[in-house]
């Protein structure tokens, strides 16, 4: 985000808990219910194997034995049970990929796979020519398993099993983008968790709580670097931003196959239309920068921008003294009883600190934190129209009004101070990492949120993409 420069939760990769409290509410449409994530029931309880969990079976090249690849090889079996009873909606027929290969990154004598060496190569993937799926047992699993549950590497697994099955179904050729190739393949991945989550695998359970966000973290960590105007090769030929993965899995675990079957560039433009994807540079040839410091000048700005485009008659103010707001709770508050938001800047400063996966903490930066501030001044807008700001529904409605105002923020303004102020590539991602990991830009009056990260994450996107009024309506 830029004010000049660019304006952007230290939280571990394990995502376990939430910093807003979690309140329960009353239903709605399934999608956005409080009390669910996609419609199914949000649970606690048991993420990854059962206990009770069949053998491994099939003949892996290049194995040792480990449990890691004893778990790659349950997640294989997991699959393709699921596509056996799932593919009928598509053309073709089902084949299983019985070709299995296991390897370690880390070994200089690694063999080669599929004409290439895997050394310093710790991946997961489907090789077409020899219809086999191969994984990096020494780094990129194991790390996996370690921050995000061994649901992730079943994920993983069923993400490039989707693969294989986008060219049984002669979804895609050498002419399809990788972006598309990518999308479908994280929508299939969806589709299967969905059928774990709904307690139809014999192998792994999934609560639909911290379970389903940790899949959505792990989605989040593989995105694409940001895209400068050097490489937007990358925005055909990439796997995807953080909003795009978690996006295109969503569609899957919400509403199957069909919706994975719809996706090509088209509806990934359709998708992106109007948000900022790569990052510009100005007529000097200087790249902006993805992230601003948090300081007074860039929340003042924040808000003039804030008012330059939604103009309310009833501005609210910006405090630094929590007194003004008592029992604060958040990083950022509204309180409407002096139409004032109050913030605590050492925490927003925390929150909004660029970080990524490599220090030990799913991304953030400076919109993790701004998004926050933005959530309350929606809570004055909210509170001017005389909506009810306390409960879960206000919850998700400030959520769904937060991503209508980053939307708006897209486009560069112009303010009176001089100052020219927008979102930019990367700051969708941070919101969209914030939303699971703190859940404070999703969180009503009392700095109280809902429980799914999932559903959080959905209400977000249903601003991004649509307007205001849908915001009222479906938060009502």
């Amino acid at each position: 985000m830029v004010t000049a420069i660019i304006v952007g939760s230290a939280t571990a990769l394990a995502i376990t808990h939430f910093s807003a409290k979690v309140i329960q509410g009353h239903d709605v449409s399934p999608l956005y219910d409080p009390n669910r994530a996609g419609g199914l029931p949000v649970t606690d309880g048991p993420n990854g194997l059962r206990d009770n969990a069949p053998a491994p079976v099939g003949n892996v090249v290049g194995t040792d034995n480990s449990d890691t690849d004893k778990l790659a090889v349950l997640a294989i079996n997991d699959v393709e049970q699921y596509w056996q009873q799932a593919y009928s909606g598509l053309d073709g027929a089902f084949r299983p990929i019985r070709n299995l290969l296991s390897y370690d990154s880390t070994k200089p004598d690694a063999p080669e796979v599929c004409g290439s060496s895997p050394y310093g190569n710790p991946n997961a993937f489907y090789c077409h020519s020899e219809r086999l799926i191969a994984w990096d047992r020494g780094e990129m699993l194991p790390a996996g398993q370690k921050y995000f549950g061994p649901m992730s590497i079943a994920a993983l697994i069923a993400h490039e099993y989707g693969h294989a099955v986008q060219r049984m179904a002669s979804l895609v050729n050498r002419r399809t983008s990788t972006l598309v190739f990518e999308q479908q393949a994280d929508c299939f991945a969806g589709t299967y968790v969905r059928w774990v989550a709904e307690g139809n695998s014999p192998r792994f359970t999934i609560n639909t709580g911290d379970g389903l966000n940790q899949v959505l973290a792990a989605a989040i960590a593989i995105r694409d670097p940001l895209i400068t105007p050097e490489d937007t090769e990358l925005l055909e030929e990439g796997h995807g931003t953080a909003l795009d993965r978690v996006t295109a899995f969503q569609m899957g675990f919400n509403s199957g196959t069909s919706a994975c079957t719809a996706i090509n560039l088209d509806e990934i433009d359709q998708r992106r239309d109007g948000l900022p994807i790569v990052l510009q540079s100005d007529d000097d040839g200087n790249v902006q920068s993805p992230n601003a410091p948090i300081n007074e000048d860039s929340l003042t700005a924040l808000m003039d921008l804030l008012n330059t485009i939604y103009t309310p008659k009833n501005a609210p103010k910006l405090a630094y003294d929590a007194t003004s707001c008592p029992d604060t709770a958040a990083p950022a508050e509204y309180c409407p009883s002096t139409n004032t938001i109050t913030v605590d800047l050492t925490a927003l400063k925390a929150i909004g600190k660029a970080q990524d996966e490599s220090k030990g903490v799913l991304m953030q930066g400076d919109n993790t934190a701004f998004s926050i501030v933005t959530s309350r001044y929606m809570q004055a807008l909210q509170h001017d129209r005389g909506a009810n700001l306390t409960g879960p529904i206000a919850a998700l409605r400030t959520a769904c009004l937060t991503g209508l105002a980053n939307r708006d923020m897209a486009e560069p303004v112009k303010l009176p101070s001089g100052v020219t102020f927008e979102l930019t590539a990367g700051d969708l991602d941070e919101a969209v990492a914030g939303l699971l990991t703190n859940g404070w830009a999703a969180s009503d009056e009392d700095a109280a949120t809902v429980p799914a990260g999932f559903t959080r994450i959905m209400a977000y996107r249903s601003g991004l993409t649509g307007n205001a009024d849908q915001c009222y309506e479906r938060f009502a």
